[in-house]
This record gives structure tokens, sequence and C-alpha cells, in this order.
């Protein structure tokens, strides 16, 4: 199976209310509040080290039973910026996508350099969505040489 790596949206970052120990690379977050700075609409976006999917695309994650993934709870707020800029615009309910996975085995991933790794069928799954913002390339696992 083929895998690719994903470079979603990055619509905002971390909010005042997240917690997450910095102390780490990458930092461990366990409470995540992201604030929308602006957002083009695509339904998987980032903000290293975290992920966050629209409801309706976690529906259909989780149907399909894809490993590597799990999903939380993500506080949403808007920024003063965005307020400015998308005066009166709805955003979607967000999940926060907790990826867990192993980069090349599991259906999510996250590669040794802290990219977004997903198989094959996930991308195809995500391409029924909103994701005109996301760039994809194909994942090539890089095998140290030996001797």
């Amino acid at each position: 199976m083929k895998f690719y790596i994903l470079e979603p949206e990055v619509a905002g970052g971390p909010g005042a209310d997240t917690e997450m120990d910095a102390t780490v690379h990458p930092p461990r977050v366990h409470k995540l509040h992201y604030e929308l700075d602006g957002w083009m609409g695509d339904d998987l976006l980032e903000s290293f080290p975290c992920y966050i999917v629209t409801e309706r695309l976690m529906l259909e994650l989780g149907k399909r039973g894809f490993s590597g993934c799990e999903f939380g709870n993500v506080e949403i707020t808007k920024s003063e910026q965005f307020a400015d800029l998308y005066v009166g615009k709805n955003i979607s309910e967000f999940r926060w996508l907790k990826v867990n996975g192993e980069a090349g085995t599991d259906d999510l991933g996250i590669s040794d350099d802290n990219m977004l790794v997903v198989s094959e069928r996930v991308l195809k799954i995500l391409s029924q969505f909103q994701s005109d913002h996301c760039d994809v390339e194909e994942y090539v696992e890089l095998l140290a040489a030996s001797g």
C-alpha cells in the first residue's frame, strides 16, 4: 500500500487555553485550544504538533476504523483578525485528530521528521472532502544504509 505526506492548511494556532509540555520535542499537548486566524474551508487543519478535523470528516474516518488515530475535544475560538476578515462567517464543529500510529505502517502516523503520513485509503476519503489547501506528496521511507 502507498502512503502519503500531508501538509494541511494552517488556519490558526494554539490558543491561550492550550495545555502542553513544551520541554519535549514534539511538545505533548494535554488540552487543545485552536484559535482561528483565517480559514479557507478545509476539513483538515494543523498547528504543530496537532491536527483538527471537521466533525463530518471525523465521522467518516471513525466509521472506517482506520488505525493510528483517535479523536478528542478541541476548543475553537476566533481571533480578532478572524472576526475582522470573516464578519459573520460560520465555522464547523471540529474535533482533535490525535495521531498515534507509526508512519508507513498504520493508516495515520507521524514520521520521524514530524510529518503527517496517511495511507492511500485515508487519502481517498480525504479527497471526498474539502482539502484544496492541503499539500500531498508520496511518502518514501528512507532506510538507513547498512555497513
